[in-house]
């Protein structure tokens, strides 16, 4: 468990630098476009990690076995890691009620 948690972290750490070298290598680039070319880069290589093996019957591709369901897993990952995040609030939110 240890060994799995180090290397999602080594990924995710190396992603953000990743971000940060294009973005100070590449100072007019719009930082969406950084951020959209690496989330398609990551989604590319998830769904990649999630192809079925050839056994229909395997419990261990179950969760992943069709479309439907690799695309469901993804958006809930997605879902949870924007929640998870310290970026998903701001202050400069709009429609937020502020006292």
């Amino acid at each position: 468990m240890d060994n799995e948690k180090n290397v999602y972290d080594e990924a995710a750490t190396q992603a953000v630098e990743l971000a940060n070298q294009i973005a100070d290598r590449e100072p007019e680039a719009d930082l969406w476009d950084v951020a959209d070319g690496l989330l398609a880069g990551a989604v590319h290589y998830w769904l990649f990690s999630r192809q079925p093996c050839d056994d229909p019957m395997c419990e261990e591709c179950e969760p992943a076995g069709n479309v439907e369901q690799r695309l469901d897993e993804l958006l809930q990952l997605v879902e949870d890691f924007a929640r998870e995040s310290e970026y998903l609030h701001t202050e400069n939110d709009q429609r937020i009620g502020r006292a």
